[in-house]
């Protein structure tokens, strides 16, 4: 069996899995805001849970919103600000008495689609996430690839490329730059551009639900698909995976797969590419998934990224610096 926790902004899931990939326990809880003590006390309770439920007392793997710091093990980018700066997996085994590995949640999305979902048999993998946020991660051969600096697939914070004139204008980005992806292709972003047009919120799922009855929703849909076309074509221009699938809440408008590979072929450098662009098996479950998968032998390398790098001195901790 494996262990596996998603950190998310509003929920913490946790979930057991066999070796198979069958999930024989799962439980939610909302996550504690601004409260980092809190949200290592919401996992022993998730832990003590799945122990007293499935007799499972080994190690832990999560997913988490942000990037793990390779030199020191401290969390990076997050938008769960607590807990930024803070070597999380070393607090949690330190409160926990448990063996902690942590990876970004896009990369756990990728490498549970690769590993048995819909991008299952394929060497290379980019997992995109289109939901509140906008991510990306990148499985090579069963392997996350997280990247020197632990911020391969930050896909979200590079810019719209092949942009219009009048593109970058209102686009600035919580991460202090203009023009990021998260700011066209997020179904935040959609939202707010219909919001733009008309005047009226709605929710992005909402949006493409009146496509038939409203012109400006088809509308900003078709330039959202021109811009997701144009991300996505970068994408395989520089790694020109086997597969790519799509994760978050925007991944279950069926059109997208049908109209955003006909748009990357404009910008696609080879004549014609094959690359499939996949729905997600899992869904919102693939986060807590390939959290658990990576404790499979053939992610050994996050434990020398987050314990064996970690320079001398001083460190936030749960309890402050220690």
């Amino acid at each position: 069996m494996k262990l596996g926790i998603d950190l998310g902004r509003t929920k913490i899931e946790a979930a057991v899995i066999d070796d198979d990939g069958v999930v024989i326990w799962r439980e939610r809880k909302l996550t504690p805001q601004n409260d980092y003590r809190q949200i290592i006390q919401a996992f022993d309770h998730l832990i003590t849970a799945a122990k007293e439920n499935t007799g499972y007392q080994g190690n832990v793997g999560m997913a988490i919103p942000g990037s793990i710091d390779p030199q020191h093990g401290v969390v990076a980018g997050s938008s769960l600000s607590c807990i930024n700066g803070k070597d999380l997996a070393a607090d949690c085994q330190t409160l926990i008495n448990r063996p902690f590995r942590l990876a970004n949640d896009a990369n756990c999305f990728a490498l549970s689609e690769a590993r048995d979902g819909a991008a299952a048999g394929c060497n290379t993998v980019f997992g995109a996430i289109i939901g509140t946020g906008c991510g990306g991660g990148l499985v090579v051969h069963g392997r996350v690839l997280s990247g020197g600096n632990g911020i391969a697939g930050e896909w979200g914070h590079t810019p719209l490329p092949w942009p219009l004139s009048d593109e970058y204008l209102e686009h600035d980005c919580w991460c202090g730059q203009t023009g990021c992806l998260e700011t066209f292709i997020s179904g935040t972003a959609l939202a707010q551009d219909y919001e733009n047009r008309t005047g009226t919120a709605l929710p992005a799922q909402e949006i493409a639900a009146i496509t038939h009855l409203d012109l400006v929703a088809e509308s900003v849909l078709q330039v959202y698909e021109d811009r997701l076309g144009r991300a996505l074509a970068q994408i395989i221009n520089i790694i020109d995976p086997d597969a790519i699938v799509l994760g978050g809440g925007l991944s279950n408008l069926d059109r997208l797969y049908t109209n955003v590979p006909r748009k990357w072929q404009n910008w696609i450098f080879s004549r014609k590419a094959n690359t499939p662009l996949l729905k997600p098996t899992f869904g919102d479950s693939s986060g807590v998934r390939g959290a658990a998968w990576l404790w499979d032998s053939e992610n050994q390398h996050f434990e020398h990224h987050q314990s064996g790098k970690r320079q001398s001195g001083k460190r936030q901790s749960a309890y402050g610096s220690d």
